[in-house]
């Protein structure tokens, strides 16, 4: 490549690590697309709790692609390796160029048929790493834009498991008393039925935990991850660093929390460290059932400014629905104090909306709330399918969400009962 060949690939790579992360996978696309002709692209990283995935190209794939699929190819592979073939992805064995990144991130692409130089998957390599190195940092440095999107995604994913895993769950469930039942005949097939649904529950299990495993972190976990981001920052400074860990019982971090609470105590070390009489830093952090607080004092002379430390921290703990406080006491010391809930706020409905509601939108929600399809609610209200669609879409429109279950449980946290 000519040197301003070299120069166009370096700027379309910076446009590459400066848009949105949640568009990454698209903008990465876009830049290897003449190397190595694809109809789609995956970015799978654990780094994100939020979208793990960030994909590109056809539907048929980048919609359907599991986490369950990606993570078999991530462990298979060995880092630095470049690999070509069949893989079992989006539901079904696929040609898939894939390669890991030494930041533990996969990138997978469905190839058009035909070989791809030695020199452009090199290249591709390359611009991988630095491309999963940015996604890495904007983590790590866990903006309020990023923990935002992150928590709002986290809790969409929870809710759509948890949804799933009661529907399936109840399915299962009564598949496997009905097969146990002694009034039943033909033994074999009860028994080759009987243990199809137990490994389907497993199944279902199972994939409840990788949710689990991606959306959060152990507490023990991510309190190691900070003290090892500190020393390294203090390496070079003759300060002592003093940690209070949590108790190792307590309920994990979700992902975003972790990020933040690293990313939070990170900034305060570093502004505190500042001070020319600092000898000692400590950090605690205690965990409830609710939330985790943060405190972090040390034995300066009270010359740092805790309050732009404050303000600087602020965008991303109140992100996060939490509070921070802080306080200096001249020749004693500064302390800067952090609470940030593990739970997403939950966005109750105004029931003022609920007012807007026509009478017999009112009843559909009614309805919605109890569980009930279209079908169901039309013969208890003595209207048509296409009447009670009708009322829904009005429903949906007027709460400002997008879906049934949504409707469902707005409408019950607003106290709507389930029409009998």
């Amino acid at each position: 490549m000519s040197t301003t060949d070299n120069a166009l690939l370096i700027t379309a790579l910076r446009d590459v690590l400066v848009g949105p992360l949640p568009e990454i996978g698209r903008r990465f696309s876009t830049l290897i697309a003449d190397m190595a002709p694809h109809t789609s692209l995956v970015i799978f990283t654990r780094e994100c709790t939020g979208r793990p995935r960030k994909v590109a190209g056809d539907p048929a794939v980048v919609d359907r692609v599991t986490i369950a699929e990606l993570d078999r190819i991530r462990t298979d592979l060995t880092v630095g390796q470049i690999f070509r073939g069949k893989c079992a992805i989006a539901g079904r064995d696929r040609e898939v160029l894939a390669m890991l990144d030494r930041t533990d991130t996969l990138l997978v692409l469905t190839p058009h048929p035909g070989p791809v130089k030695a020199a452009s998957l090199e290249l591709i390599q390359a611009l991988f790493a630095v491309t999963a190195t940015g996604i890495q940092l904007q983590v790590r440095n866990a903006s309020p834009a990023y923990l935002a999107e992150s928590r709002a995604a986290s809790s969409e994913r929870a809710r759509t498991v948890a949804e799933m895993t009661e529907v399936h769950a109840a399915t299962l469930e009564t598949m496997l008393a009905t097969l146990r039942s002694a009034d039943l005949d033909d033994t074999r097939a009860r028994t080759s039925a009987r243990e199809t649904a137990a490994s389907a529950l497993i199944g279902l299990r199972s994939a409840v935990d990788v949710h689990r495993e991606l959306a959060e972190e152990s507490t023990t976990t991510a309190f190691a991850r900070m003290r090892g981001e500190l020393r390294s920052l203090l390496k070079h400074r003759e300060i002592a660093l003093e940690l209070v860990e949590p108790p190792v019982d307590g309920r994990g971090l979700p992902g975003e929390v972790a990020h933040g609470a690293r990313a939070v105590v990170r900034g305060a070390v570093l502004a505190l460290s500042d001070q020319q009489t600092l000898s000692r830093i400590r950090v605690a952090w205690t965990l409830d059932a609710a939330s985790l607080s943060i405190d972090i004092r040390d034995d300066g002379g009270g010359e740092a400014d805790v309050i732009d430390v404050e303000r600087q921290l602020r965008s991303r703990v109140e992100t996060l629905g939490g509070t921070v406080e802080s306080e200096s006491t001249p020749g004693w010391g500064n302390r800067i104090s952090t609470t940030i809930p593990l739970d997403a706020p939950v966005a109750l409905p105004n029931r003022d909306v609920l007012t807007e509601l026509a009478p017999r939108e009112f009843e559909v929600l009614e309805h919605l709330v109890a569980g009930r399809r279209n079908k169901a609610i039309s013969e208890r209200l003595g209207v048509s399918e296409s009447t009670v669609k009708f009322h829904v879409a009005g429903v949906l429109r007027k709460l400002s969400v997008e879906s049934r279950g949504a409707a469902a449980a707005a409408g019950a946290e607003a106290g709507v009962k389930p029409a009998p």
